[in-house]
């Protein structure tokens, strides 16, 4: 039965059979987009903007909030303001999907959000300098009941029903149908891209071509193999080795020694010097020399931007925008177009 005062009440009777009641789950693995090349519009899709930031799944059963990242790492002392705020809220029994951003103006900046991911208690003087946003854009439990099994579009109908959206929280609101004018409109407005869904689509805890990603620019995540000397007035490190995972292997995937200001080369440096190791990291391409390179156990995930791919599989353009720590090394592979 489902709760009197439940948003689940209104929903249509055939959808409501869609629903599985039992427990709140300790974890979800979320659903992830592929990537496209192909540009489309299609009353059967909705279109959301791409967010540039932290994937967050937000856990509240009764008075207990818990903010857990996409690799399952507990991310709640990070962000006290999130915290606080879903803790306020009517509802006592959910399970929300979203981004955690930080803005640089109207544009999402991974960058500024750097200073906000690798601290564990951030000082009252640090959000306020730091502050960020929660964009929510699923729902996957609610109420006793896992909604999975229904329809993005309904699913989106409660989400924005669910919750109170002042700060920190936004609900993320999509246009339908017409993805071809909103993809050019997000890219004048210098947006990452946008993330298109098939309307009827359920949660899928997996990579799944029902979401699909348009790039504005590319971007994705590598593991870092190495590094090379300093070269000028340069500290700590000239430039970072860096790979992606396939059929087993880490392949080389080049070198990137730009997007590091001071602090990030001092924090890396140390980083780099404590993992450390004594033979290549890749098992497939990597320098042809080994003079002034070394090598760390592949341990550390980069988020890099770069202009393309060139014939020979390496970057070209490609620039640091930080750290990751919400994803795996061994889960890092090339984004290649479906």
């Amino acid at each position: 039965m489902l709760p009197r005062t439940s948003l689940l009440e209104s929903l249509p009777e055939a959808t409501r059979r869609l629903l599985i009641p039992g427990p709140q789950p300790a974890w979800v693995a979320p659903m992830l987009a592929t990537l496209t090349d192909r540009r489309f519009s299609d009353p059967a899709w909705i279109f959301e903007r791409k967010l540039d930031g932290e994937r967050c799944l937000a856990f509240r059963r009764g008075g207990r909030v818990r903010l857990m990242s996409r690799n399952r790492l507990a991310v709640t002392a990070q962000y006290p303001e999130m915290t606080e705020a879903l803790a306020s809220q009517a509802a006592l029994d959910f399970v929300v999907d979203g981004e955690i951003v930080a803005f640089d103006g109207r544009v999402t900046s991974f960058a500024r959000l750097q200073q906000r991911m690798h601290v564990a208690h951030p000082s009252p003087a640090l959000i306020a300098r730091n502050p960020v946003v929660l964009y929510l854009f699923d729902v996957v439990y609610v109420d006793g009941h896992d909604v999975t099994r229904l329809p993005l579009r309904d699913r989106k109908s409660i989400l924005v029903r669910l919750l109170d959206y002042s700060s920190p929280l936004r609900f993320t609101r999509h246009r339908n149908g017409n993805g071809e004018s909103y993809y050019r409109q997000a890219c004048r407005w210098r947006w990452e891209g946008l993330i298109a869904k098939r309307a009827d689509s359920s949660y899928e805890p997996r990579r799944s071509k029902a979401w699909l990603k348009f790039k504005c620019v590319y971007e994705q995540e590598f593991v870092i193999g190495g590094y090379t000397d300093p070269q000028g007035s340069r500290e700590g490190f000239g430039a970072l080795l860096i790979g992606y995972h396939e059929d087993g292997k880490l392949v080389y995937a080049g070198k990137v020694g730009t997007g590091f200001d001071r602090a990030m080369l001092g924090m890396l440096t140390a980083e780099l010097h404590a993992i450390r190791g004594d033979r290549p990291a890749f098992q497939a391409g990597g320098p042809l020399h080994h003079r002034g390179v070394h090598w760390v156990e592949p341990k550390l995930v980069a988020q890099v931007g770069f202009s393309e791919w060139t014939r020979g599989g390496q970057l070209r353009h490609p620039r640091l925008l930080g750290l990751r720590t919400d994803k795996a090394p061994r889960d890092v592979v090339r984004e290649r177009p479906a």
